[in-house]
């Protein structure tokens, strides 16, 4: 297999995962947001950054540990001041797009709320996912990569003590 499609294959692996963390996320987001919007009297964009601190810090976990796990964790406070610098970009990227539909277009019914949410999560991720990716959670070279995914899949497991044996 050529190099250049092994590098294809691992940006296609990485985005998939990317999206299955980012697709937990959106539910999350969405799910607090409405929550938050039915249980109290806060204007929705407001609801909706709570929402998205929330599915920050979700998301945060899910890329830390199973997305980007195979990469540098020499510089753990530079990638998490990084990762709260770009969500928070992402943030109002995601909230501008709400903010406008309501406030500019007044957009503002529940259904239309969560449409111009979904939109903006939509537009902040592809952000995220470019800024993530090149600043956040950096490769490490091809061959120290590999040899960390191979340790990881060559763990034993761990040894369970023999029961101990009754003397009479």
């Amino acid at each position: 297999m050529e190099p250049r499609s092994s590098g294809l294959q691992r940006l296609v692996r990485e985005a998939a995962k990317f999206g299955a963390v980012g697709g937990a996320g959106v539910l999350v987001n969405l799910g607090v947001f409405n929550l938050v919007r039915h249980v109290s009297d806060l204007p929705v964009v407001r609801a909706s950054i709570i929402a998205t601190v929330v599915a920050i810090a979700f998301n945060y976990v899910g890329f830390r540990y199973w997305t980007y796990r195979d990469r540098d964790k020499s510089g753990r406070t530079k990638e998490l001041t990084l990762f709260l610098l770009f969500s928070a970009v992402g943030l109002v990227i995601e909230n501008g797009v709400l903010y406008l539909a309501t406030y500019g277009f007044g957009w503002d019914s529940p259904l239309q709320s969560n449409v111009f949410k979904f939109v903006g999560i939509g537009v902040a991720t592809l952000f995220r996912f470019w800024s993530y990716r090149t600043w956040v959670f950096q490769a490490l070279p091809a061959r120290e990569a590999q040899s960390i995914l191979a340790a990881e899949a060559n763990k034993p497991a761990p040894k369970k003590p023999a029961p101990k044996q009754r003397v009479p």
